[in-house]
């Protein structure tokens, strides 16, 4: 044994005037009696008051000097040679991943031991060497910099969890070289089970140069597993919504499992099944509820079951309505093939063709489409003419236009519905003359408007005065531009677009709609916060999100979006002995270094506890004995 210290046991002559204090106290115990006569001991005590007595075997002088000796001896810091992974500037990542969350370990997880190895580190660390530690999730997280300090070292790491998704190992490698500058001996340790290694095959990674050596600490010991690994809707026009999912087994035996599939947060189906080892098994359904919002569904074990299922983080996932959110267009037309395929082709549309011949259908839409004809009684909602044939309550049709009359057309530039829509180049044989005083001109010629809009009885709606087939807008890049600037304006898009769902980390575009002024996100824990538009990135964990865009306290437009853990790298926990880092194989780390392991903190603490042993002695000390015992009353029976 050893001490970094060794000029703290100079400490040790305070035991001196320890003993000096006993020597020169005459250590007498104060006591209240009735009458000195029943306290003989005291009128017999003829011993001298001297200032100097003789040392006698004294209880709290032992705990007192030993107190002392066991807090020099932790002040020196003491501290035996002991093998260590690594030595000098060391960079340790942690796996936080989601592989990292399994229940196979020594510990309560995966993540629990591989911080318990982390301290083991720490502990065997030399006088000189320094620390720094990376938590590698979606994005690395440097917990301590470089720092010889232990105790802050043991801080960072306690304070580490885990997250729900996959690990960056290109980041965090960066992260770490960028510390080397100026080391000599340097070195990256890797605590990890393995999982979702760098793919070498990638020709996408650039690894930065190491400069030390890479050293690998493997975590975990089973492979069983079963998991959500596909979980999507699907609905075609006039077709019911269609469910598809996949549940893996990644153990080595058959596992049989309880699938379970929630709708709007009801049980709707509940299943078992068999998966063989190291398969998967797909699952269709065709029956759901064609207005359902949100699915869940899950994976269990039943209670005889022979397997185990060491990661819980996949077994469950979540599914939105991909019609949810959208815009129901419903075209009535003898046949213009231009305007369902433009419809068809825009995000968020959902585009429904309908029999001129049958007239308008009960189920209503978020907008209709007239092409070259009119039902008897016009619906109340949004509504786009084209090529009117008559007129109606709401505009008036007039002569009919012949000639190219696109020659010199003019657009609104200050109506922010055409801020891209050109008109330079398309060509028209003839248009209607309609005329409505409730609309504004958005487009027009010197013949007449070629596109009206405005809002008339809480409807918004637009006319284009010519036919489509008279024209060759809809060969032009124009065309889908027009229509994507009406149907935003007819009703504005979801303030996302997400029908498939995310994994965890992935980053959300949101759409900020027209007058929206603040966009909040409540999460699969029930908190809401404010988030900025654009991009939203904190989908660190897996569940179903609202984004809900407001205007004061109205709310103009909300969306739903899942995040699962569908990664094969994560759900394959079974543990690696050796890693892929580009073309690098990293195989498991022997202790070949040598390092000190301190154990002051335990001196400390026994001097802790022989200083409570100390105090409870001297307060029973301290206290009287009991002379008499109280008289008690006896009872005499006659």
């Amino acid at each position: 044994m050893s001490f970094l210290t060794p000029l703290a046991l100079i400490a040790g002559l305070l035991a001196i005037p320890i003993l000096l204090l006993y020597m020169l106290r005459l250590r007498r115990r104060e006591v209240t009696v009735s009458s000195t006569f029943l306290w003989q001991q005291i009128l017999q005590d003829r011993e001298a008051n001297t200032p100097w007595q003789k040392l006698r075997r004294n209880l709290l002088l032992f705990l007192q000097l030993l107190i002392l000796a066991l807090l020099v001896l932790a002040l020196a810091r003491p501290f035996v040679i002991v093998p260590a992974v690594s030595a000098g500037q060391i960079a340790v990542l942690l796996d936080a991943s989601a592989s990292m969350n399994a229940t196979d370990s020594t510990e309560e997880t995966r993540f629990d031991e591989a911080k318990q190895q982390a301290l083991d580190m720490v502990n065997t660390m030399n006088a000189g060497d320094l620390m720094t530690v990376i938590r590698v999730a979606d994005q690395p997280e440097v917990l301590s910099p470089y720092t010889g300090d232990a105790l802050a070292l043991r801080e960072a790491i306690q304070s580490a969890e885990p997250s729900h998704a996959s690990a960056d190992w290109n980041a965090a490698l960066t992260l770490a070289a960028a510390g080397a500058a100026g080391a000599v001996d340097f070195n990256v340790v890797i605590i990890s089970d393995g999982g979702g290694m760098l793919n070498p095959t990638d020709d996408s990674i650039q690894l930065p140069a190491i400069p030390g050596d890479l050293q690998y600490i493997p975590v975990g010991t089973a492979s069983s597993n079963v998991a959500v690994t596909a979980l999507a809707t699907r609905a075609l026009p006039g077709e019911a919504p269609q469910l598809f999912a996949q549940i893996t087994n990644y153990g080595g035996e058959d596992a049989r499992v309880i699938f379970n599939l929630r709708v709007d947060g009801t049980l709707y189906r509940a299943e078992e099944y068999t998966i063989p080892a190291n398969g998967s098994i797909p699952l269709g359904l065709n029956e759901l509820p064609e207005t359902f919002t949100t699915l869940q569904a899950g994976v269990t074990l039943p209670s005889d079951a022979t397997t185990t299922d060491y990661l819980a983080d996949d077994n469950t996932a979540w599914a939105v309505n991909a019609t949810s959110g959208g815009r129901r267009a419903l075209v009535m037309t003898e046949g213009n093939l231009f305007i369902e395929q433009v419809l068809r082709s825009l995000p968020g549309v959902e585009a429904f063709r309908g029999d001129i011949n049958r007239g308008l259908p009960i189920e209503p839409f978020d907008l209709y489409v007239f092409d070259g004809w009119l039902p008897a009684t016009l619906p109340d909602a949004d509504m786009l003419f084209i090529n009117p044939p008559r007129s109606t309550g709401l505009f008036a049709v007039g002569a009919e236009s012949t000639g190219n009359a696109a020659l010199n057309p003019r657009v609104r530039r200050d109506d922010p519905r055409m801020t891209f829509v050109d008109f330079a180049t398309v060509n028209i044989l003839k248009f209607k003359q309609v005329t409505a005083s409730w609309a504004d001109a958005l487009i027009s010629v010197d013949g007449g408007a070629l596109l009206l809009a405005g809002e008339q009885n809480s409807s918004q709606i637009a006319i284009l005065t010519f036919d489509l087939r008279d024209s060759d807008l809809p060969l032009q890049i124009t065309f889908p531009i027009l229509m994507s600037a009406l149907l935003d304006w007819f009703t504005p898009p979801s303030v996302i677009n997400a029908p498939d769902g995310l994994n965890v980390g992935d980053t959300l575009p949101i759409t900020v709609p027209p007058g929206a002024e603040t966009v909040n996100v409540t999460y699969p824990d029930g908190t809401t916060r404010a988030v900025p538009g654009v991009a939203f990135t904190d989908t660190a964990a897996p569940g179903l999100y609202t984004v809900t865009a407001l205007a004061g306290v109205e709310t103009v437009s909300t969306g739903q979006f899942a995040v699962n853990v569908f990664d094969a790298g994560e759900s394959r926990i079974s543990p690696r002995d050796s890693i892929i880092l580009g073309d690098t194989v990293i195989t498991t780390t022997v202790e070949e270094e040598i390092g000190q392991r301190e154990f002051w903190s335990w001196l400390a603490l026994g001097a802790l506890l022989v200083l409570l042993i100390e105090w409870i002695a001297y307060h029973r000390r301290m206290t009287a004995p009991t002379l008499f015992k109280p008289l008690t009353r006896r009872s005499v029976t006659a």
